[in-house]
C-alpha cells in the first residue's frame, strides 16, 4: 500500500505545481487566494479542500505522535500548507504504512 501512497504523493506534487507555476506565469489579474473564490464552483472546491486539509493535518499530528514522530511530523503539516496537502498527506500515509509494516514484521 505504501507504493500507492507514494505514487499519489508524487501526483499531488506534480499536479498542483503544474498549475501553480502556470498561474504565477500568468495570473490573469487575480491574486492567488482571490482565484480560489473567483466563482461559486472554485469557492466550493476551495472550502472542500480547506476542510480536508485541516482534518488531514489533525490526523497527521495525532497519528504522528502515536508513532513517535511528534517532533518532526509538523514538517509535513507545514509542507501541506506551503507545497500542497495533496503531496504531504499521501506522503505521510506512505511513511505511516512503512512504519506500521516494520512494526508488524518479525525482527530478523
Amino acid at each position: 500500500m505504501a507504493v500507492a501512497w507514494f505514487a499519489l504523493s508524487a501526483a499531488g506534487l506534480v499536479g498542483t505545481w503544474w498549475y501553480n507555476i502556470a498561474f504565477f506565469a500568468d495570473p490573469g489579474g487575480l491574486g492567488y487566494l482571490e482565484g480560489w473564490f473567483a466563482n461559486a464552483a472554485s469557492a466550493s472546491a476551495s472550502i472542500d479542500l480547506l476542510v480536508v486539509a485541516v482534518a488531514a493535518s489533525i490526523f497527521m499530528i495525532v497519528e504522528g505522535a502515536r508513532l513517535g514522530w511528534a517532533r518532526w511530523v509538523w514538517v509535513l503539516v507545514v509542507l501541506g500548507a506551503v507545497i500542497a496537502i495533496a503531496f504531504a498527506f499521501p506522503l505521510f500515509l506512505g511513511m505511516r504504512a512503512v512504519a506500521l509494516h516494520r512494526r508488524a514484521s518479525p525482527e530478523r
